[in-house]
């Protein structure tokens, strides 16, 4: 091969965008070579590396927009300190047949208890398979939806909410909310209603969301909405956060215990 067709071959590499084909090409050619690969083989493999690439570049790029506060997945999350949850019900909500047949999800349970890794490592799932994902906490969402509205671009910002295959609103109740801010919540519910996923988690029971949301109407309107196709995951373990204080302060004693015994040896 004249290195005036591989310099074309470059440049039409180029631009297909064909990034990952560009970094590995000299390399496989030679070992292709040495190995004496035929044709269909050589193609079939840097096709397969091209595709590979690309979707894992999608993946990435998906997650960077989705705005997840952690980026922890199912297989990082302990079951066996929340034995409340049933794992085989979560390892079922990742295949994401919720998600093609437009339920919804709610996590509820006290802080710390692990609501927002759940709802985030079910978005990393979503994302790996190119459904479009976006993360929200309930609090910013209700000060954005005030904004636009005060700028009158509030059709555009529902527009925008409501075409995520998946949406995430994190921590709903941990913050009051107005009159307006329940209106403006219920808007966006009832756009997505029956047409795309929501992912709800709140430390407040359903019979505690008229608190939140201010007016037992909206509240009543929004739950029907919310729990019409949806699992609901109760979480009644004990907080993460607290586990993980508790053995650090372990730790720590130990260690002055250590010090201490050396001190009088």
């Amino acid at each position: 091969m004249t290195e005036l067709t591989m310099e074309r071959l470059r440049e039409n590499l180029e631009s297909l965008k064909m990034k990952n084909t560009l970094e590995i090409l000299d390399n496989y050619l030679e070992r292709a070579v040495k190995d004496e690969l035929n044709v269909v083989d050589v193609l079939d493999h840097i096709f397969a590396e091209e595709a590979l690439s690309k979707r894992r570049r999608a993946y990435e790029k998906q997650v960077q927009m989705s705005g997840f506060p952690i980026k922890k997945t199912l297989e990082d999350f302990d079951f066996s300190f929340q034995p409340s949850i049933d794992k085989r019900q979560i390892e079922e909500l990742a295949t994401m047949r919720f998600l093609e047949n437009g339920e919804n999800i709610v996590f509820l349970g006290p802080p710390g208890v692990g609501k927002t890794h759940l709802a985030s490592a079910l978005g990393l799932v979503a994302a790996k398979h190119r459904f479009s994902t976006y993360y929200i906490n309930c609090h910013t969402l209700i000060e954005q939806l005030k904004k636009a509205h005060f700028e009158n671009r509030l059709p555009d910002k529902l527009k925008t909410l409501g075409k995520y295959k998946m949406l995430i609103i994190d921590e709903i109740g941990y913050l009051p909310m107005d009159i307006q801010g329940a209106n403006l919540f219920f808007q966006l519910i009832a756009r997505r209603y029956e047409r795309v996923s929501t992912i709800f988690t709140s430390n407040k029971t359903f019979s505690q969301w008229n608190e939140i949301f201010a007016d037992v109407t909206i509240a009543s309107a929004i739950l029907d909405r919310v729990l019409h196709h949806c699992t609901v995951v109760n979480i009644k373990g004990e907080s993460y956060r607290l586990k993980e204080r508790k053995e650090y302060m372990k730790q720590k004693q130990h260690i002055v215990n250590t010090l201490f015994e050396q001190g009088q040896n």
